[in-house]
C-alpha cells in the first residue's frame, strides 16, 4: 500500500473518530435544529453568503465521509434557504460530496478489487460500461440503497468519474426538491399542532410516494431507451401474437381469446407441442402399458398362480399413438378457430418489436403488427458432443417413438426424470437395458432417499444402473456399437443394440429473431418477474423462458404472460412460483412440492421431518403396493407446510392436497382434522399430520389430564 493511501486512510479515520467521539452527531439532529433554528436564520440573515458557503462545506464534508445526518441537513437546508437556494446548495453540495467518497473509495479499493476479483467481475464490469449510466441514473431516482453504498460501490466499478458526476447531479435533483420542500414546510412548525397542517402534510406526502414517482420515471425511461429507433406503427393488426403452440402458447391464446382480444398463434409442427406429440401423453400412455406387464409377473402376490401375456412391441407402440389422436383434439386447429383464435402452420420471426413476419407451409409470406409478442417456443432435447454418437446414431424422447422394433439392449444416457421414466418403461417392456449416470445417483434433485427407493426397484426389475459412470466415446467395432464410459479412473465397455439420450432440454431460441433485436438469452430467454423481454410488450413463457419444464409450469405462466401482456400498464402480476409441484412417473411413483431437505440444508433454512411410512397403510396393503413414504418439512414449532415428498403409489396424485394447503396456507392440523374416507391412499396424508402431532404433543399438559382421569377414578 503506497504512503499516500496510508495517509488518506488515517485522515479519514481521524474524521470518523472525531464525529463519534466528540458526538458531533447531535448537530445534525432535527431536535437540535428546531432549538437553533432562530439564531440560525439570524446569522444566515446577516451573513447570507457566508452562511451559505459554510452550509454547502458542511454538506460535502458529511456526505464525502459518508456520515449519518444528510437527510437532516436537506431538510434544514430548505428551512433555512428556501426551495430555490435550498436546492442549488443542496443538489451541487450532495453530488460534489458523493463524487469524492467515489474517488476516495476508487484510490483506496478499486485495484484491489478489480486485481483479486476481476474474473468474477468481467459480466458487471461489461454491463457498467455498456449501461452504467443508466444503472446508476436508476439507483439515484429509486433509492433501493443507501445513497453511501452507491458512492462507494460504484467506485469500485470502471464507471467513468465525468458520468458518475452528471448522472448524479440530474438522478438526485428530484429527490432533493421533494426534501428540500418539506424542510421549507419544517421551518414553518412552531408547535405539536402545526404537524398537522395541509402543507406539512401534503409535503410529507410527497415524501412518501416519491420513490413511486421515481420508479415510473424509471420505467418510461427505460421504455424509451429501449424503444430508440424503432418506429412504432400507427395501428395493430393484431392485439397479440403467439409463437409455439405447446402448453405455454395454447393457454396464452386461449385466454387472449377469452378476453376478446384478437390473437394469432403461429406452429411450425404440431399443435400440442412436446407433450401432447413426444412427451407427457406418448410416456403416460407407454408407462401404462408396462405397468400392466409388471403386474402379471408379479402376479403370484395377489394369489394368481400364473399370468402370462403375448404381446407385440410395434402394437404396443400403435396404442402410444392412438392415444395421441384421441387426445389431440383437444389442442386441435379446429377447436382453437372455433374459440376465436387465428391459427396460422408456419414459422414467426420477430422483426421489430411490433411486427412478425409469418412464413406459412405453404411459402407464402405475411407479416403482422401487433400490440404484444409472446415466446412461446419451448424446448427440445439436449445431446452432447460426445466423440463417435453420430457415428452410433441415437435416439431421444422426441424420436424414440417412431421405434417399432425393441430394442434387445439399450443404453439410457442421463439418470433424470424423463431418463429414469423411459429406463424402467423398456425394462419391462423386455429389453435389456443399462442406465448411465455421471452423477452419484439417479433423480439428484431428489433426496437420497428417494433416489434410494427407485434404485432399489430398478436393480430388482433387472436394470444395470450405473452411477458415477462418464460417457467418453462411442465407437463402432466389429459390428458392434460399444459405449465406453469412465468410472473411478478405470474405463468400461457396454456393448448396445440402441442408445437413448435423455441429459436434458435446451430451450428453442434460433431462428425467430431473438438475436436480431438485442432480446437476450443465456440459457433460456431472459425475463424479468412479469415475464417481459427487454422490450416490455414481449414477453416469453414455458420451457423457452424457465425456471422450470414442467407442463402444467408453462400452463402456469401463460396465464401471467396472457393478462400482462393484454393489459399491461393498467395492470399487471408478477409471476409467482411459491408452490411449484413436480411428479416422476417411475415406480414408485415420486413427486414433490416446495423444499426437500437437501434445498432447506443448502439456503440454511430450518426445520422440522416428519415422516410416515406407506408399508403401514391399509390400502397400500391391500393393493399389494405397501412402499414409499411421505416426507413433510416444517416450520420449527409450527404446523406450517414448508415442502412434501411422496413416494409410492398414485403419489402424483396424493401430492395434490399438499399443493393445496400451501398454496392457501393451510397447516398439518387442519389435514389431521379433515376426513379422509377408508381406505384410501389418501389416508396417508392424514397419518403424516399425526406423526407431525405426536412429536408436538403437549407433554406437561397430557400430565395433568392422567393425574385427573385418576382422581376420577377415586
Amino acid at each position: 500500500m503506497t504512503r499516500q493511501r496510508l495517509v488518506l486512510i488515517a485522515l479519514l479515520l481521524g474524521a470518523v473518530l472525531a464525529y463519534y467521539n466528540f458526538d458531533l452527531g447531535h448537530y445534525l439532529s432535527l431536535e437540535y435544529f428546531k432549538s437553533q433554528q432562530a439564531a440560525i436564520e439570524t446569522w444566515r440573515a446577516a451573513h447570507p453568503a457566508k452562511a451559505a458557503l459554510v452550509y454547502f462545506f458542511a454538506y460535502v464534508v458529511v456526505t464525502s465521509l459518508s456520515l449519518p445526518g444528510a437527510a437532516v441537513m436537506t431538510l434544514a437546508g430548505g428551512a433555512v434557504f428556501g426551495l430555490l437556494w435550498g436546492t442549488v446548495l443542496v443538489s451541487f453540495a450532495s453530488t460534489l460530496g458523493a463524487t469524492l467518497a467515489f474517488l476516495v473509495s476508487r484510490f483506496l479499493l478499486r485495484d484491489w478489487v478489480q486485481g483479486q476479483f476481476g474474473e468474477r467481475l468481467r459480466a458487471i464490469n461489461a454491463g457498467i460500461a455498456r449501461e452504467g449510466g443508466f444503472y446508476l441514473l436508476a439507483l439515484r431516482l429509486v433509492p433501493v440503497f443507501p445513497f453511501f453504498v452507491i458512492n462507494l460501490v460504484m467506485g469500485l466499478t470502471t464507471l467513468p468519474t465525468r458520468t458518475f458526476y452528471w448522472v448524479s447531479q440530474a438522478g438526485m435533483l428530484l429527490g432533493t426538491i421533494v426534501y428540500v420542500n418539506a424542510g421549507t414546510q419544517l421551518a414553518k412548525i412552531e408547535s405539536l399542532s402545526g404537524i398537522l397542517s395541509p402543507a406539512i402534510l401534503a409535503s410529507f406526502a410527497l415524501l412518501g410516494i416519491f420513490p413511486l414517482i421515481a420508479k415510473k420515471i424509471i420505467e418510461r425511461l427505460r421504455t424509451v431507451k429501449v424503444y430508440a429507433g424503432w418506429n412504432r406503427p400507427p395501428r395493430y393488426d393484431r392485439n397479440l401474437v403467439v409463437i409455439g403452440a405447446g402448453s405455454a402458447g395454447l393457454v396464452t391464446a386461449y385466454i387472449a381469446a377469452a378476453v376478446k382480444a384478437k390473437v394469432t398463434l403461429v406452429e411450425k409442427h404440431k399443435l400440442g407441442g412436446d407433450c401432447l406429440n413426444t412427451g407427457c401423453v406418448p410416456s403416460k400412455a407407454l408407462i401404462r402399458s408396462a405397468k400392466l406387464l409388471s403386474h402379471m409377473r408379479r402376479s403370484s402376490e395377489f394369489g394368481i398362480r400364473e399370468a402370462s401375456a403375448k404381446f407385440d412391441f410395434a402394437e404396443v407402440m400403435e396404442r402410444v399413438q392412438s392415444v395421441i389422436k384421441k387426445v389431440e383434439p383437444h389442442d386441435s386447429a379446429e377447436r382453437y378457430t372455433e374459440l376465436g383464435v387465428n391459427v396460422v402452420e408456419g414459422t414467426a420471426k420477430i422483426v421489430s418489436p411490433w411486427e412478425v413476419e409469418i412464413t406459412r407451409n405453404d411459402g407464402s409470406v405475411q407479416r403482422l403488427t401487433t400490440r404484444s409478442i409472446v415466446i412461446a417456443t419451448g424446448a427440445r432435447p439436449f445431446v452432447p458432443p460426445i466423440p463417435g454418437i453420430e457415428e452410433t446414431g441415437y435416439l431421444t424422447s422426441d424420436t424414440v417413438w417412431s421405434l417399432r422394433q425393441l430394442p434387445r439392449r439399450l443404453v439410457v444416457l442421463g439418470g433424470g426424470p424423463i431418463g429414469s421414466e423411459l429406463t424402467q418403461t423398456f425394462a419391462r417392456l423386455g429389453a435389456e437395458v443399462t442406465q448411465v449416470e455421471m452423477a452419484p445417483r439417479i433423480l439428484i434433485r431428489e433426496d437420497p432417499e428417494v433416489s434410494d427407493l427407485v434404485t432399489q426397484r430398478f436393480r430388482g426389475e433387472g436394470i444395470a444402473v450405473l452411477v458415477n459412470h462418464k460417457a467418453k466415446q462411442f465407437i463402432v467395432e466389429n459390428g458392434e456399437k460399444i459405449l465406453i464410459a469412465e468410472h473411478e479412473g478405470r474405463d468400461l465397455r457396454i456393448p448396445f443394440d440402441a442408445l437413448l439420450v435423455a441429459v436434458g432440454r435446451v430451450a428453442n431460441l434460433k431462428g425467430y429473431g431473438l438475436e436480431e433485436l438485442g432480446i437476450a438469452t443465456s440459457r433460456t430467454v431472459d425475463t424479468n418477474g412479469f415475464l417481459q423481454t427487454r422490450f416490455p410488450n414481449i414477453y416469453a413463457a414455458g420451457d423457452v423462458a424457465g425456471p422450470y419444464q414442467f407442463t402444467h409450469t408453462a400452463a402456469h405462466q401463460a396465464w401471467y404472460a396472457a393478462v400482462n401482456a393484454l393489459f399491461d400498464p393498467f395492470k399487471k402480476f408478477r409471476a409467482d412460483y411459491s408452490v411449484i409441484p413436480w411428479a416422476t412417473f417411475v415406480d414408485p411413483e415420486a413427486a414433490r412440492v416446495g423444499l426437500n431437505e437437501i434445498e432447506a440444508k443448502e439456503r440454511a433454512i430450518p426445520y422440522e421431518v416428519s415422516v410416515y411410512g406407506i408399508d403401514d397403510l391399509d390400502r397400500a396393503i391391500a393393493d399389494g403396493e405397501a412402499h414409499g413414504f411421505i416426507k413433510v418439512l416444517t416450520v420449527p414449532g409450527k404446523d406450517k407446510i414448508l415442502g412434501v415428498t411422496i413416494v409410492g403409489e398414485h403419489a402424483g396424485d396424493l401430492i395434490a392436497e399438499y399443493v393445496l394447503a400451501m398454496r392457501h396456507g393451510i397447516g398439518l392440523n387442519k389435514i389431521l382434522g379433515t376426513i379422509h374416507i377408508y381406505p384410501t391412499m389418501a389416508e396417508a396424508n392424514k397419518y403424516v399430520a399425526g406423526v407431525w402431532k405426536k412429536a408436538h404433543a403437549p407433554q406437561k399438559l397430557l400430565q395433568w389430564v392422567e393425574r385427573f382421569h385418576a382422581w376420577r377414578r377415586g
